[in-house]
């Protein structure tokens, strides 16, 4: 009886690195190899360069290292096949490629054909579209390979089974949001349902920039039933049996981890999160990470997943407080640095603002508050003061500065262009203020480390005297479905009001996002969570005209 012995590995690259992520290549391939676990190794998309390559991928330089990587695997990877993205020229063209490595030669080669071209992904800006099904046989077993894409369209895995295909084979870059890992698994179900085929799933996993790569792959017999799923957010590999019957392929999988459950949906959130900076930062060279602690939901919610991305030893929290900043503010601040077990300094800034004041004093003689637009010039001050007492610390101490800044904030300019904007890295850029409550709830059920009166209490910027967010902005659960409507749905105004929001609310909070897109444009990266985040889902002009209805 025909065999083959699939292992599917979910590895975490860094773009560009491509000698290095050769070289782990060849040790999985050869560690596999010598411990006979399997016969064919099957990789990610664009396992060479990392993905997304981007504007790397026209660097004249990027195709001689990648035949060199090539060869290199040729000569290097013994006694197992090996199934490999990488980016090909040929004949002018950029083809997003995955080659066949077979007893030590170069056997097969496939193009992806559907090049995705909306959300974060641009790969028409560099790739041509394959124009032929790839189907290569090893053991007996005809396999047809599809790159990412090319499964969530019809054709190319139906193609691929007209042509022979007795398993198919999914290399993939599937960068990640709420609820994507399910969307995945049951576009993959449908395809072995209607073509009665077995399919194995190859993800990526870790950040890149602000996308995150959640692995979750999962291998399916013919009817779509899981038979193997690997871990989500850490590498893994899930071994697949193939075997031939007289009613065809059949896949299996014998190992006792094999079959797993992912989290549940909010620690799959978190799990994200603490990824996307560990990632960020590591794969920056940064000693760790300090951030302002302001007794907020947000700051806390920030330093716990810098903890838990990084370590305690790795994470830096300074408390700056100013005349508004409430006393059980301060003390919060101080309990969750206790209760986390990292380094805290106080800084008051009293003394930086008011010497900035007497400096201006003159200037702004005769000036009123009271102008066209809210002036908000000394609440920004004392942002702007924080802002460049951790830049120096992150300077002095080579750590990262981490923003806190929510995206319901960032979304309507609640927020100080280089003062809390300063930084180099959001872990919670992509994440709704109701949501940050959600997160902060579970993690203190994982471990109680957000003293709970910084969940209970209303938020507040505390740049002015009794000062609450919800003086100037609609309560958040309003604010963040309205924002939803209008940033992940496309809703107009129009739409909003008739849907049963306020006309009031809408109106004030359109205008805000469409006012403030220049501030965005300014923020720090941060990992990417919902369909469409502030960055590459979502490019509008910094000035225009466009009417609010």
């Amino acid at each position: 009886m025909s065999g083959l012995r699939i292992y599917s590995a979910q590895i975490s690259l860094l773009v560009g690195d491509i000698q290095a992520n050769t070289q782990a290549i060849i040790q999985l391939a050869n560690s596999l190899a010598v411990n006979n676990q399997a016969d064919l190794l099957l990789l990610p998309e664009l396992t060479l360069t990392g993905y997304p390559p981007e504007d790397l991928l026209l660097r004249p330089a990027l195709q001689g290292r990648i035949e060199t990587a090539l060869q290199q695997l040729q000569e290097e990877v013994q006694g197992i096949s090996l199934i490999v993205g990488y980016p090909r020229a040929k004949n002018g063209q950029l083809f997003n490629a995955a080659g066949v490595l077979h007893q030590g030669e170069w056997v097969a080669e496939y193009f992806k054909q559907l090049l995705p071209n909306a959300q974060v992904f641009d790969e028409q800006r560099y790739f041509t579209a394959g124009q032929q099904t790839g189907v290569v046989e090893i053991n007996g077993c005809k396999l047809g390979i599809l790159i990412c894409e090319d499964l969530w369209q019809p054709e190319p895995a139906a193609d691929a089974v007209a042509a022979g295909a007795d398993v198919l084979l999914v290399l993939n870059a599937s960068p990640w949001h709420e609820g994507k890992q399910y969307e995945r698994l049951h576009l993959a179900q449908q395809h072995c349902q209607a073509l009665a085929r077995p399919l194995v799933y190859c993800n990526l996993v870790g950040g890149q920039d602000e996308l995150l790569f959640d692995g979750a792959s999962f291998a399916l017999n013919a009817d779509g039933e899981v038979i193997a799923q690997a871990q989500a957010l850490e590498e893994d590999g899930l071994l697949v049996n193939l075997q031939v019957s007289p009613q065809g392929w059949e896949a299996s999988s014998t190992a006792s981890n094999a079959i797993k459950s992912w989290p549940e949906d909010l620690a799959y959130l978190y799990g994200a999160l603490v990824l996307g900076l560990k990632s960020y930062v590591n794969n920056s060279g940064f000693k760790g990470v300090v951030l302002g602690m302001s007794g907020g939901l947000d700051s806390a919610l920030s330093v716990a997943i810098a903890v838990d991305a990084l370590g305690a030893d790795r994470v830096m929290g300074v408390m700056m407080p100013y005349h508004y900043t409430a006393a059980m503010s301060i003390a919060d601040a101080e309990e969750e640095a206790r209760l986390l077990g990292i380094e805290y300094q106080v800084i008051p800034i009293a003394p930086m603002v008011e010497s900035f004041m007497a400096g201006l004093a003159d200037t702004f003689a005769g000036t009123s508050k009271d102008t066209a637009y809210k002036d908000v010039t000394e609440e920004n001050l004392q942002a702007r003061c924080r802002g460049v007492l951790l830049m120096a610390l992150s300077n002095k101490k080579g750590l990262m500065l981490l923003t806190t800044g929510n995206k319901s904030e960032l979304a309507v300019g609640y927020c100080t262009l280089y003062g809390d904007m300063a930084g180099g890295f959001n872990a919670i850029k992509d994440v709704y203020k109701t949501k940050a409550f959600e997160l902060c709830t579970w993690r203190n059920s994982q471990g109680y480390v957000i003293p709970q009166r910084v969940i209970d209490r209303p938020p507040s910027a505390e740049l002015a005297p009794d000062q609450k967010d919800e003086d100037s902005l609609p309560p958040y659960p309003v604010l963040d479905k309205l924002l939803q409507g209008y940033i992940e749905e496309d809703l107009s105004a129009t739409d909003l009001i008739t849907a049963g929001f306020k006309q009031e609310d809408v109106l004030r909070v359109v205008k805000l996002v469409d006012m403030n897109e220049y501030k965005r444009c300014q923020a720090a990266p941060g990992t990417r969570v919902t369909p469409k985040a502030f960055g590459k889902d979502r490019r509008y002009p910094l000035v225009n005209k466009w009417p609010v209805l």
